[in-house]
């Protein structure tokens, strides 16, 4: 394999993948086979197309990639994606992820783990990890991009190489100058679900070069961003996943009517809620929620979403009669039966194709043929309901720069630009005009691999050698040895009230598993955003934190937040954390990695060779 610099403009690696929450798609996986479902690549292939892709060699790329990409994270990293779920456009159940953390945490932090593994046994020399690295310029020489520059530290370094560019889109461009603002300045005033760092730097570094773009006008509206009752206007928002719709989620408006297909193409739901009266309710009934219950927790613990102990209790704090709900359940419940009784003799237009017996999609023309965990009107009142205010936000930008079946990005010309590659959301012409829900996650694994066997073989012609990810970082899985942090902080511990005094931007403490962090120098740099943080201010996070994170990340990554311990658990066993790595700067390299995405995965690739 080839040795592998990571560069992330960031503080930590992930990017947006790292809060993928709805699942990786996959076609002909073994999870798959053993659920004996009948899904195939033609016909994953045949949804992708219908969705809105318009490259079909492009499309084949993902499609025909993607089971042998599923299966390869869970033999190789030992993941668990084992349920799956139909979203919408898609014709079979094919969205992997696990039964806990959301499955975006689960990839991303196993391949960082992996990453990081490999850096430490080699010392640096077979990988190595540079955040808080900004690149700016595509070195090039004879036509060919030999390198990067960056900065850090305020001060403009290099790496030489060929360069897989992994940055994701532009979907937090909000500048007026920006790609955004220059290809749809009319998104400029909605919330976005993208991290700050999503500013399209891989694009416009590429172009610099004489690298071709397609399909920029393209951003997707996601249509269920997670409005937070007292602070609606905020500009980034959590995202519900379209999983909550899979399972069985109805979308109703403001006058308690359900108004789409809620398994229709994103930018068709969020068009849809655009002609109807907000605010928009996702509401999960008791079977849908228990089958998604660790997305519900999770987002009732951020305030995004709200339980009912009845359907009359949520019509009541809507201010809508409890039998029109009722009603509108009904007719979606009778919609159902006919649908499975006759399939095709529906009055409706039905999604992705045949005819469909639900009315109150049918009459958009986009009907609704496939229906989960259901009930019957008269249940409704009675029914418990999670339940969340949701809004359209900028999501994925499905432009980006040309690429090959081979990722290699493409000139205005049509030619291949010799030693520069992309993959991820930074690629475009892989979705066309709407991406389906799951693709994101695959479009990164995908295309990671697909970028890392084509840049080894650029590198080293024939004498690519199968390699073993195990033997190079010393084996796949469980969490590195770190160090115990000395016990600091108040004698006997903080309380809780001394811990509810810090509750600002300015002055963040939160607790633990038992101790208590200072997360304000932190909050700048937290991967999920600041919000995720300012939410639990002053407040026990245990749970939550726990529900989301692996348990050795503060050990590893803040290990300098840890302040003390919480009165009470003042006697417990003194928390672990883990050194800073110190950074080496002068390893020769032979490959370049920049990226804010799902960035190990092409990682894993190049290091690897060619051991998929």
């Amino acid at each position: 394999g080839g040795r592998v610099v990571v560069l992330d403009k960031s503080a930590f690696c992930g990017g947006n993948s790292s809060k993928a929450t709805s699942g990786i798609n996959g076609s002909e996986t073994k999870t798959q086979k053993a659920k004996n479902i009948a899904d195939t690549n033609e016909l994953f292939l045949s949804d992708t197309l219908k969705g809105g892709a318009k490259k079909p060699e492009i499309a084949k790329v993902l499609v025909y990639e993607s089971g042998p990409a599923v299966d390869w994270l869970m033999e190789t990293f030992k993941l668990d994606l084992s349920l799956v779920a139909r979203l919408g456009g898609h014709s079979m159940p094919r969205t992997h992820r696990g039964k806990e953390r959301f499955p975006g945490m689960t990839i991303t932090y196993a391949l960082i783990q992996m990453i990081e593994k490999v850096q430490e046994k080699s010392g640096g020399s077979m990988a190595k990890i540079i955040t808080k690295a900004k690149a700016f310029e595509l070195i090039t020489a004879g036509g060919a991009v030999t390198g990067v520059k960056y900065q850090k530290n305020n001060q403009v370094l290099q790496e030489m190489g060929p360069v897989i560019l992994c940055s994701g889109g532009f979907g937090a461009d909000f500048e007026k100058d920006s790609l955004l603002g220059k290809h749809r300045p009319d998104l400029l005033h909605l919330p976005t679900s993208n991290g700050e760092h999503c500013t399209g730097d891989g694009i416009k570094m590429g172009t610099d070069v004489g690298a071709a773009t397609i399909d920029l006008e393209w951003v997707q509206v996601h249509p269920t961003g997670l409005v937070k009752v007292g602070d609606e206007d905020a500009k980034v928002k959590f995202l519900a996943a379209e999983a909550l719709r899979g399972v069985g989620g109805l979308l109703f408006d403001a006058t308690g009517k359900r108004f789409a297909n809620e398994l229709g193409r994103r930018d068709y739901v969020t068009g849809e809620m655009w002609k109807s009266k907000a605010p928009f309710r996702l509401c999960l009934n008791k079977a849908a929620s228990e089958e998604i219950h660790w997305h519900c927790e999770h987002y009732k613990g951020r305030g995004v979403m709200k339980f009912y102990s009845s359907g009359a209790e949520l019509a009541k704090e809507m201010g809508v009669s409890v039998d029109l709900m009722a009603k509108e359940v009904q007719a979606h419940y009778e919609a159902a039966m006919k649908q499975e009784k006759d399939p095709n003799g529906g009055p409706y237009p039905a999604y992705p194709d045949g005819k469909s017996w639900d009315e109150a999609s049918g009459k958009t023309g986009v009907g609704k043929k496939f229906f989960h965990n259901l009930i019957d009107g008269k249940q409704f009142a009675k029914e418990p309901y999670n339940v969340a205010i949701v809004t359209p936000v900028i999501h994925y930008c499905m432009g980006g720069l040309v690429i090959s079946e081979k990722s290699e990005v493409v000139t205005e010309a049509g030619k291949v630009v010799p030693g520069l590659y992309a993959a991820g959301e930074v690629a475009g012409g892989v979705h066309g005009n709407n991406r389906l829900g799951g693709s994101s996650l695959l479009d990164c694994v995908a295309f990671g691999r697909v970028a890392g066997r084509a840049c080894a073989q650029y590198m080293m012609g024939g004498n690519v050698k199968m390699t073993s990810l195990e033997s190079l970082s010393g084996g796949v899985g469980g969490a590195a040895a770190v160090e115990q942090k000395a016990d600091t902080g108040a004698a006997g511990g903080y309380t809780m009230e001394e811990v509810a005094k810090h509750t600002s931007k300015t002055d963040c403490w939160v607790v633990v598993d038992g101790q208590v962090l200072d997360v304000t120098s932190f909050l700048k740099d937290h991967p999920g955003g600041e919000l995720a943080i300012l939410t639990f201010a002053g407040k026990d996070a245990t749970a939550e934190f726990n529900m989301i994170h692996p348990p050795d990340v503060i050990g590893k990554y803040a290990p300098d937040a840890v302040i003390g311990k919480l009165a009470a658990a003042a006697g417990a066993a003194p928390a672990e954390a883990a050194p800073a790595t110190k950074e080496k700067l002068g390893c020769g390299t032979l490959f370049l990695v920049l990226l804010l995405a799902l960035w190990a995965v092409t990682a894993m690739a190049v290091i690897g060779g060619l051991a998929f």
